[in-house]
């Protein structure tokens, strides 16, 4: 008897995501195949007596031939997202808490630095947001920021890029579990205990990251942008109603179309942070794209949601503010009054946790695709792997509940994230992609000359904001907890 050969072809290559290490996971491999062909053989081994061998052979192959199918369909789970669901899925992963946040910010920076500020940074997000994916087209094998790190910098760019990605999206869970809080509170009268509700929070938002592909997310996140359009346009026709039956009507709102004379510098640039929050999508970028069938598309979803995003939160800030005016409060919602207030979060709820859920699902596929590289529990299509991805799940959604309780002050959660981290995902890496890993020839010739103007000046908002930001958030936390206006952490009040 000759003993079985397997016979390799480019299709079977390329079904093996990546090859080596499936053939580590069944302990096969194709020089073990040659092996056992040039082995001598028994004459024994002819008829009946050779029958072990063939069925011992043949169930190595089936057990090769099973992590191939597992590779195979977890591959194919993962590209199988188009442009308009990841317009969708970008749309929601930052649109939520940016809109809720912006009213108290033009409340702070007054109506016309405001709308520019929202209009201008959001221009320069579909910027940057255009390089980021210039570097994933180059560069197909940047599944992450992490990875963008690596071309940048080497191993070191790679864990410094990893740790930043995983600390911001954590923030932001932390920031939608607060988010969560409050709007339970307010739908139960402030009757509960407020660590009940973060904890429910957390819970829902570590349910909903639980579905590992952002093709089945973008699903829901139909209903999350329904529900934040709905919140949000709810709270604007509300209190457009109170301000016009108020004394004086609209004109008697005291809205200003410039900074107050009495807000500091550390006031002002919280709120520029919050609006920079706002424009976050580029975050996932890498990810988003790594799941779509044909990446070349990913600027009709840029495009898309840029546009969508500018013209919701414009809208947002300036029609709430101008009907609100100084009492208007961080997030929005709470500014209908008490009523229309619980209607509104009632509405935005979907879009509270359907936007955690996106933002750690980003992380937890960095987190679980670089613990489980070389292990088919990557593709999360058994019983291991999807313990694993829950496990992981469950540990990411604790850690941003407690950063939810540790800083339990809405609009500087937003900012501390937005200055340490968005300032570079968003802004400031994406202008050194540029002349690093994408230029070709002089920065200054004419056909770079404007792609590079424009990443200096992305570069100069970026560093701005992680030095000034920073700063400036950590002054306001500081004075708004020993002023009182802060809630003590992790401690069980009523709102």
């Amino acid at each position: 008897m000759v003993a079985t050969q397997n016979v390799y072809t480019p299709a079977a290559d390329q079904t093996l995501s990546a090859g080596a290490d499936m053939e580590q996971c069944v302990g096969y491999t194709k020089s073990s195949s040659k092996e056992a062909a040039a082995a001598p053989h028994d004459p024994s081994s002819h008829g009946y007596a050779g029958d072990h061998d063939i069925f011992a052979e043949s169930s190595e192959e089936v057990a090769h031939d099973r992590m191939k199918e597992i590779a195979a369909a977890g591959n194919a789970h993962f590209h199988r997202l188009g442009w308009k669901r990841l317009a969708v899925v970008t749309i929601v992963e930052a649109i939520a808490l940016g809109a809720l946040s912006l009213p108290a910010a033009y409340h702070t920076l007054g109506m016309f630095p405001g709308v520019f500020l929202t209009i201008t940074l959001g221009f320069v997000a579909i910027f940057t947001s255009y390089l980021v994916g210039q570097v994933k087209l180059k560069f197909p094998e940047t599944a992450n920021y992490a990875d963008a790190g690596r071309l940048l910098l080497g191993r070191v760019g790679y864990e410094i890029f990893g740790l930043a990605l995983v600390l911001e999206l954590v923030m932001v869970v932390g920031s939608h579990a607060l988010t969560g809080s409050i709007a339970l509170s307010t739908l139960n009268g402030g009757k509960v205990c407020s660590i009940v509700f973060s904890a429910i929070s957390a819970i829902i938002l570590l349910i909903l990251a639980i579905p590992p592909s952002f093709t089945e997310v973008a699903i829901l996140g139909y209903v999350d942008f329904v529900s934040i359009v709905a919140a949000v346009g709810i709270t604007i026709i509300a209190t457009g109603i109170q301000a016009h039956n108020s004394d004086g009507g609209l004109s008697g709102v005291d809205w200003s179309a410039w900074p107050r004379e009495d807000v500091s510098f550390s006031q002002a640039f919280v709120a520029v942070s919050n609006i920079i929050f706002a424009f976050s999508f580029a975050i996932g970028q890498f990810s988003f794209m790594d799941e779509m069938h044909t990446p070349t598309d990913y600027m009709k979803s840029v495009w898309a949601s840029g546009f969508i995003q500018i013209g919701i939160y414009t809208l947002t800030g300036a029609l709430c503010y101008a009907f609100i005016g100084s009492s208007v409060q961080s997030p929005a919602l709470l500014s209908a009054g008490p009523i229309i207030s619980k209607v509104a979060f009632g509405v935005a709820l979907p879009v509270i946790f359907i936007s955690g859920s996106i933002n750690s699902t980003v992380a937890l596929r960095y987190l679980h695709g670089r613990m489980f590289k070389n292990s088919l529990l990557r593709f999360i299509k058994t019983p291991k792997g999807w313990a694993s991805w829950i496990g992981l799940v469950t540990a990411f959604t604790l850690v941003g509940w407690i950063i939810a309780e540790a800083i339990p002050i809405f609009s500087d959660l937003l900012s501390l994230a937005s200055a340490l981290f968005v300032s570079g995902f968003s802004f400031w890496i994406p202008a050194i992609m540029w002349f690093k890993l994408l230029c070709k020839g002089s920065w200054y010739s004419k056909k770079n000359l404007p792609i590079s103007l424009g990443s200096i000046l992305a570069f100069i908002i970026g560093a701005v904001t992680l030095v000034a930001g920073t700063y400036s958030t950590i002054v306001d936390i500081i004075k708004e907890t020993s002023d009182g206006h802060a809630h003590s952490p992790f401690a069980c009040r009523s709102t």
